[in-house]
């Protein structure tokens, strides 16, 4: 409430100070928040589209761009029913051969050092892929508060928030200083990491998943007799 009477008291002044009428200031808004996706460069050439698209079948949507046509929102919904299972299989399959490596890597590593156990258990998965994510957060985010001026907590937040898939779309890569069109090499950056850190990311769940399933098992074979000596007196009783 009291950020809201601050803006209304700023919008007042704005309003006096360059003789608005109430119209004429809402009329100025609506170009600003128009005018705001474009700051990027044109967003529907190979860049801004092919970023548009990535966002899409990742489920990320940040909100950044949309289509303002009918014919472009029919295609995006058939694109998306098409894409966004196959890029979930992509991930999977990708995450799966990914812990598979790592696991053959680990299982080497402690054969070399000569490690009396070799095997490589799923709590030594967890803790490297949770290493993995740290580190893959924090690479991103060196990098991102570099080429957005951001600081570095706004930047792992918003590498958070996209290789989580959230997509708030309160901080979005490449919409400054028509950076689509201008920096080739961020813009190829920033698709490599999207799509390297949510195969990171997608690994590491994988292991979480695998980890309370295996949690789960374990319980159900040491609670089994116990529900059967409890069904047993019940029946006695």
């Amino acid at each position: 409430m009291i950020e809201r009477q601050r803006l209304e008291l700023r919008q007042q002044e704005l309003r006096a100070r360059y003789n608005l009428s109430q119209g004429g200031y809402e009329e100025l808004e609506r170009v600003v928040l128009r005018l705001k996706p474009h700051k990027a460069g044109v967003q529907w050439r190979f860049a801004g589209s092919f970023y548009f698209a990535i966002t899409v079948i990742t489920t990320i949507g940040y909100g950044h761009a949309a289509p303002s046509t009918d014919g472009g929102k029919v295609f995006c919904m058939f694109y998306a029913l098409l894409g966004i299972p196959l890029t979930l299989v992509m991930f999977q399959s990708l995450g799966e051969r990914i812990n598979t490596f790592v696991k053959y890597l680990l299982h080497r590593a402690k054969r070399g050092l000569g490690m009396r156990r070799a095997d490589v258990s799923m709590a030594n998965m967890v803790l490297i892929g949770f290493f993995s994510c740290i580190s893959t957060l924090c690479i991103g985010a060196a990098a991102f508060s570099y080429y957005e001026h951001w600081t570095f907590f706004q930047a792992y937040y918003y590498c958070f928030i996209t290789l989580t898939t959230i997509g708030f779309g309160d901080y979005v890569a490449l919409q400054k200083d028509q950076a689509l069109q201008t920096q080739p090499q961020y813009v190829a950056f920033s698709f490599v990491y999207i799509l390297t850190g949510l195969t990171v990311i997608g690994a590491f769940l994988n292991l979480v998943v695998l980890r309370f399933m295996t949690m789960n098992a374990e319980d159900e074979k040491h609670h089994p007799p116990l529900l059967l000596r409890s069904e047993g007196t019940s029946c006695s009783v």
